[in-house]
């Protein structure tokens, strides 16, 4: 998150100079949640930052990324809070009636019988074979992996809504350039209604200068319809409705210079290098990869014994349970019957006397509680090879990471050459549209010049106005453009450029 901090901080400070807080204060547009959009107040200047911020937080794809995140970050819980030892309770309540079996004596009786069964057991596993511990990793490294893309899928809504932000100021300027070219033409109408009066040119050339009019008119037209485009996509990127506030807010001026064509001082291959260590697409592909790897050794695991230490807690009651003899103080005579020298005899036997009494539900709960221990080893032998295919299946899901690796680095390799590319042609456009601008505008002095004098008749003069139109156009085209593919490569450097 500092990297995609820095980031933001880079690009808003290279592109705008200077703080927009205050602006921001005044006309940050209330939070929304994902899909509800964010009404635009009437009027609003809307700046880079406030745009930004808008986008990260009704962005639909980051919301999605926020999700996965929380997801992983329970998956992690769960994988550590495996390693407690699982706790387990058991009760009952039974009735049966007839012929029965005493569960506490286990006599068989025949009668109704009430009883209860409690059981309290815990198990915890000593050995798997490196598994609870392997996933404890592997999901880590998926968390982080999580983490980096979210980061990603920030910078991509963040360069978007740069790059939208920049057409919208691009279109505005380029609506400037339609105003003045319009000025230029209804100024030259003035001295062209002075000329026919006077009798110096035709008529017919008012009718020309009208028609040019009618173009730059049509010009201006086409440029608001421009920057209404623009507009669109800019909030689209921030997941605003347009809510027909489209014309009813301007985006903040940013003050961009004219380019400076010195060398950038990095070249391609510096470039890779230092994006592929920082870039958050990368190191999630990494982080993927690592997390697989260590899948196939939770896979792997599985054909490891297994040692768990399971302890219990057991005890039962019954209505028709056990009965204690409790003595009341007195004597009883038992007669017996004895053979004494093959003649019967009858003796008595004096016994004391008792009374019985059941034992109360604590008491039976006590008496029949059961305490276990045991250790269970279980080893695979045979499972129809399943573990084998769940370590093959493991195995290919590594390799696919490592193939989406392989890819992230080779699209940020061709990035990187399609931006310095770019880059360099933006150069030379801007180059060759700044000479075609400068000589136009001569040509334009020139063939006015001429028109004014009578000698140039309004077709030649309306041609050297258009051409210079469209040049002075393309030109702030070629700015803008320039400027963008310039953060493009600071992005991959991870550095702000200053003007």
């Amino acid at each position: 998150m500092q990297r995609l901090l820095f980031l933001r901080i880079g690009i808003i400070g290279s592109l705008l100079g200077a703080t927009l807080t205050s602006l921001q204060a005044q006309n940050t547009p209330a939070a929304v949640s994902p899909g509800a959009g964010t009404t635009v107040p009437n009027p609003q200047k809307l700046g880079l930052q406030q745009s930004i911020d808008v986008a990260l937080q009704n962005n639909l794809t980051i919301r999605q990324s926020q999700i996965q995140l929380q997801g992983s970050e329970l998956q992690l819980r769960q994988s550590k809070l495996n390693r407690l030892p699982n706790v387990g309770g058991f009760a009952s309540q039974n009735f049966s009636s007839g012929f029965n079996v005493n569960p506490v004596t286990n006599a068989f009786v025949e009668r109704s019988i009430l009883s209860n069964n409690f059981q309290l057991n815990s198990q915890v596993t000593l050995y798997n074979g490196m598994a609870l511990q392997n996933t404890i990793r592997q999901n880590d490294l998926l968390r982080q992996s999580n983490q980096q893309a979210l980061g990603a899928t920030q910078n991509n809504v963040i360069l978007t809504v740069v790059q939208n932000y920049l057409n919208v100021l691009t279109a505005q300027e380029q609506f400037v350039v339609a105003q003045r070219q319009a000025e230029v033409s209804r100024a030259q109408l003035d001295r062209t209604q002075r000329l026919v009066n006077a009798g110096s040119v035709a008529e017919s050339n008012l009718f020309d200068i009208r028609a040019q009019i009618a173009n730059d008119e049509l010009a201006i037209v086409n440029a608001q319809n421009n920057i209404d485009v623009a507009k669109v996509a800019l909030l689209q990127a921030m997941n605003v409705p347009i809510n027909g506030v489209v014309g009813t807010f301007e985006v903040e001026p940013i003050p961009v210079p004219d380019p400076a064509f010195d060398n950038y001082g990095a070249t391609t291959q510096q470039v890779y290098e230092t994006a592929q260590g920082f870039l958050p697409d990368v190191k999630a592909a990494d982080l993927r990869v690592q997390s697989d790897a260590l899948g196939v050794k939770v896979a792997r695991a599985s054909l490891q014994p297994t040692l768990t230490l399971n302890a219990g807690v057991s005890t039962i009651y019954s209505n028709f349970g056990q009965q204690r003899r409790i003595a009341d103080g007195t004597t009883i005579q038992i007669p017996q019957t004895i053979v004494f020298n093959g003649v019967p005899q009858q003796i008595f036997l004096t016994q004391d006397g008792f009374r019985t009494e059941d034992y109360t539900f604590t008491e039976q709960l006590r008496n029949n509680m059961n305490r276990s221990v045991a250790l269970n080893l279980q080893i695979p032998i045979y499972n129809r090879s399943q573990v084998r295919n769940r370590i093959i299946n493991a195995t290919l899901q590594q390799q696919n990471s490592e193939v989406a690796a392989a890819n992230a680095r080779l699209q940020l390799r061709q990035q990187i050459e399609t931006a310095y590319t770019n880059l360099r042609a933006g150069a030379n456009r801007y180059r060759a549209t700044q000479v075609q601008v400068e000589q136009l505008d001569l040509a334009f002095k020139a063939a006015e010049s001429r028109f004014n004098a009578g000698a140039l008749n309004s077709t030649d003069y309306n041609i050297a106005k258009t051409n210079l139109d469209r040049a002075r156009a393309s030109l702030v085209q070629a700015k803008y453009d320039y400027v963008f593919r310039t953060k493009i490569l600071d992005f991959y450097q991870n550095k702000p450029l200053t003007f």
